[in-house]
């Protein structure tokens, strides 16, 4: 499960931007206004048709909850990973409809099911606005006022496009602060949930194959984007191939990663490894091990709580190879040298040396206000010791109310004008609540707090000389906010009426705000502000060494990698780039039929009566540069057709947040025959099968 996962692992032989000439291999997270065509013509001989870029962009799509997906018919009809929808069908499902487990197939038009607050984009445009946003800093402003200087000016540049065109419009941060760009996209609301295989084919093998290979996923799902209430009628989207892919073949992935940091410094690595990385660990095994007890509580209460356990195993298991990695001499011997061959050669040129050469260091003095801020910032400002969807609701009240009383240049981002339908069709969402598990999570959340400081004042101001079970029993039990009408009464009354509610969790909410915001604002202005100003003097001396033959780090928009479908070999073993259908049966039978290797009953019907062929391709892999956030991005071939969905990467790929290399690591993908089989010959959804491939 590759899901916007932000890791690293160990590794041998890989390449840090900073030491490089040019992208090697078949490197790149490449935006779509720069691709490599110098390299594909060189190392694959291929050349890109006029229009086939913009195709491929514009049949891709970006899910809010942090996936990839693309259009495959023109009825609207959209491809992602089952763990990509795994938050809408959680939501859909009830105690007697569990979509999520047991799967889901709207037979007609009428029986697909509107998905409660997913909202999808796909990228209309980009245009540069590096120089709009830089003009807004004056001379001698220091990072902290420069950073405040752009985000004043990015807030305008959206607030103005979206003015103009109607579309989202976000600007995106490039190379750490060395670019900025206005992305302009299409957003699609009326989303609703077409298909959905069993949770246990989606995900078969279960935590202990995450992050495997070879595997035998399922990992699909389809959803349909809806306009005026009729199916979106798509002209770009992607058409499925007849005869999928075949070892060594040039495969190509468009999606968006999360993020990656492989322009970071030593000391910011240093920082992951020695603190960062650490205390997030011991955080994610602490949640696993209270979400694990709260499942066991009734078959209803692990319903509630699986696909959030789910989500917090796959990153305890990330960022266990992460820290693993981090710990690697060899990693950080290379990172060292990297780094010292720039600096030598920035220090010999004294130009350079004048406007690059103090980068580094201020970057560092950022890592030292990170540490000092980074727990009551991940407990208070990031909300992890206020563990509730409860309390996130009341959050965004409180802040949406405050902050739409300022002019749009001063809010927050998450409330300018440009992000607000967004963020109301969240907030006003009618995804089920369930009171009995929100009390159980803040307890947890203020219980783990108050452990790690326990002499942290606002900790010890909300408890109150309470336990944490007893404040929970308190505000999670006596706010309104899990009725939408109350919410959206609030938000109607403004800045007044929420001042004046005695709901308990907006009380909480109101009274911790202030330090929220203030731990926000440090390390707005003293670790992002200095982190963005001297990342982008990095990044202005590689682009003169290097030109644009560099590739910025992902941020979460949309990309284009691309690979060639190719085995490898570990401990001397040779792993094949395909498994098939039937290897999905000797592996439930190795593994003696025990969960979670238990291949769903359908399945096996259709085993028992002939109907599934055995020898289809299933699962494969292939070089392609992918990281968390490209889940549900399709694999198309050079003719742009569908021969695969990306789903995860094997171990060894968790190094590609902070380098590349293709020596083992391999991004792993559903093949697009064994999608169609299991369509055909295990849930007969033959109408589905004719809309992607026309038979």
């Amino acid at each position: 499960m590759f899901n916007r996962r932000f890791s690293i692992a160990a590794f041998t032989g890989v390449c840090i931007i900073m030491s490089m000439t040019t992208a090697r291999g078949d490197e790149g997270m490449w935006v779509f206004n720069n691709l490599p065509l110098e390299t594909l013509k060189a190392r694959y001989g291929f050349v890109p048709p006029p229009g086939w870029a913009e195709h491929l962009r514009s049949a891709a799509v970006r899910f809010n909850n942090g996936g990839s997906g693309s259009f495959v018919s023109a009825d609207g009809l959209i491809m992602t990973n089952h763990h990509v929808g795994a938050d809408t069908l959680a939501k859909l499902s009830t105690s007697e409809k569990d979509y999520y487990k047991l799967g889901f197939h709207a037979k007609t038009r009428a029986g697909e099911v509107k998905a409660p607050d997913l909202e999808l984009n796909v990228l209309v445009g980009i245009e540069d606005v590096t120089a709009k946003v830089n003009a807004g800093v004056a001379p001698g402003m220091d990072d902290a006022a420069a950073a405040t200087a752009r985000r004043k000016v990015s807030a305008d540049i959206e607030k103005e496009s979206t003015e103009k065109t109607g579309l989202r419009s976000d600007v995106v941060t490039l190379y750490q602060g060395g670019q900025y760009h206005l992305y302009t996209y299409k957003k699609y609301t009326d989303v609703r949930l077409v298909f959905a295989p069993e949770f246990d084919i989606a995900f078969f093998g279960g935590d202990p194959d995450n992050f495997e290979y070879p595997r035998y996923c399922l990992d699909a799902c389809f959803f349909r984007a809806y306009e005026n209430d009729k199916p979106a009628q798509i002209k770009d989207y992607l058409k499925w191939s007849p005869h999928g892919s075949k070892d060594g073949e040039l495969v190509f992935v468009a999606g968006h990663p999360g993020r990656t940091d492989r322009l970071n410094t030593l000391a910011s690595v240093e920082y992951l490894r020695d603190s960062a990385f650490p205390f997030l660990l011991d955080w994610l095994h602490a949640k696993e091990a209270f979400l694990l007890n709260y499942g066991k509580q009734s078959d209803e209460a692990f319903r509630q709580s699986k696909e959030e356990l789910f989500s917090i195993q796959n990153s305890r298991k990330a960022r266990t190879g992460g820290l693993d990695g981090l710990k690697s001499p060899a990693f950080m011997d290379r990172k060292r040298q990297a780094e010292r061959d720039l600096r030598s050669r920035i220090e010999a040129d004294p130009a350079k040396k004048s406007a690059y050469g103090a980068a580094w260091d201020k970057i560092a003095e950022a890592q030292d206000v990170s540490l000092k801020i980074a727990k009551p910032h991940m407990f208070l400002e990031r909300g992890r010791g206020l563990d509730s969807t409860l309390f996130q609701i009341a959050r965004d009240i409180v802040r949406l109310t405050e902050e739409k009383s300022k002019p749009n240049s001063e809010r927050l981002k998450e409330y300018r004008d440009s992000a607000l339908e967004s963020l109301e069709l969240e907030l006003f969402s009618t995804a089920p609540i369930y009171p009995e598990f929100e009390r159980a999570k803040f307890a947890f959340g203020l219980a783990y707090w108050k452990k790690a400081a326990p002499d942290g004042p606002v900790i010890n101001r909300i408890l109150a000389g309470r336990t944490p079970e007893q404040v929970a029993a308190a505000v999670v039990g006596g706010t309104k906010l899990g009725d939408v009408a109350v919410r959206r009464k609030l938000v109607e009354g403004g800045k007044a009426t929420v001042e004046a509610s005695d709901d308990p969790m907006i009380r909480l909410a109101r009274e911790v705000d202030a330090d929220a915001r203030s731990l926000r604002k440090v390390r707005e202005d003293q670790v992002e502000g200095v982190e963005a100003a001297n990342y982008a003097l990095i990044a202005k001396a590689l682009f003169a060494e290097l030109g644009d033959a560099i590739y910025p780090d992902a941020t979460f928009t949309l990309r284009l990698a691309f690979g060639a479908v190719k085995g490898y070999t570990v401990d001397g073993k040779a792993i094949p780039p395909f498994t098939t259908i039937g290897g999905a049966f000797d592996h439930e039978k190795a593994h003696d039929s025990q969960p979670p290797y238990v291949l769903p009953k359908s399945w096996h019907e259709a085993k028992a009566t002939g109907r599934l062929d055995l020898a289809t391709p299933f699962n494969f892999v292939s070089t392609a540069d992918i990281i968390g956030g490209n889940s549900g991005s399709p694999v198309v071939n050079k003719d742009n057709e569908v021969v695969g969905l990306i789903f995860d990467g094997n171990i060894q790929s968790l190094v590609l947040d902070f380098g590349y290399e293709d020596v083992v690591a391999r991004a792993v993908s559903v093949d697009s025959r064994g999608i169609v089989e299991a369509l055909r010959s295990v849930y007969q959804a033959d109408d589905l099968v004719k809309e992607l491939t026309g038979r």
